[in-house]
């Protein structure tokens, strides 16, 4: 009888990089372009979140979600600046760059251990059968409470032809698409073991999962101190 082993866990992204982007912005395709660059070096984790308040410019976003919108609000608020704008991107949740300005955002991926914005938890997750597993080892909890462990779901590349708005007769490509980002449990300093079905996770044509081990600031999201990734089955 075969058995099927887990797979091993890849090296995980050395830092979160989520794009704020929308069809509907006309300054967003060259950030978009940017993160597929940035989806191709495996020590970053690149993330394209649509969000929803240009759809009113005529046309709307095929892949943006209010959750992703509320998401960016989250940041500004506990960052305190109130900067809320497309394209943004959004680094290790700590640090925010326009979204276009690919030698930024590299300057900042650079000096993010340097600024003690790096990560200092290692989060894992492998794919075992129809189950993801996700690991945090014990160690010390963390000033400002127990962080949050996220399950983000997104698919790789899609290629969008754009029929209205501000970027009419526009083809984009998006890449690393978020479908779902869902909480599934916290972490307090234990160590944790969580499985999670994998067909819950490839709804809306997701074929990518990651983890994000994300602490709280004043009620609200905050920075990021793990992450993971692990590609989903392609049936």
């Amino acid at each position: 009888m075969a058995i099927m082993m887990p797979a091993a866990a890849d090296a995980g992204p050395k830092a979160v990089v989520e794009l704020f982007t929308s069809q509907g912005c006309s300054s967003c395709p060259p950030a978009d372009a940017v993160l597929g660059r940035l989806a191709d070096d495996p020590d970053v984790l690149a993330l394209s979140l649509a969000v929803d308040y240009w759809d009113y410019l005529g046309w709307k976003d095929s892949f943006a979600r209010d959750e992703n919108t509320s998401r960016q609000r989250d940041y500004a608020m506990s960052r305190g600046d109130n900067a809320v704008y497309t394209p943004q991107a959004v680094i290790n949740g700590r640090i925010h760059v326009v979204g276009s300005d690919e030698p930024g955002i590299r300057s900042e991926l650079a000096d993010l251990d340097a600024d003690g914005a790096g990560f200092s938890v290692e989060v894992t997750a492998i794919l075992a059968g129809d189950r993801v597993i996700v690991k945090v080892p014990a160690g010390a909890k963390l000033h400002g409470g127990d962080p949050t462990i996220w399950l983000v779901s997104y698919s790789d590349s899609e290629q969008v032809e754009i029929g209205r708005g501000e970027n009419t007769g526009r083809s984009v490509t998006y890449h690393n698409i978020v479908r779902r980002i869902q909480p599934i449990g916290m972490w307090a300093g234990e160590d944790l073991v969580i499985e999670y079905p994998v067909a819950d996770l490839m709804r809306d044509g997701a074929n990518g999962c990651a983890v994000l081990l994300q602490t709280t600031s004043n009620g609200r999201i905050g920075p990021i101190v793990g992450a993971a990734t692990v590609k989903l089955p392609t049936s």
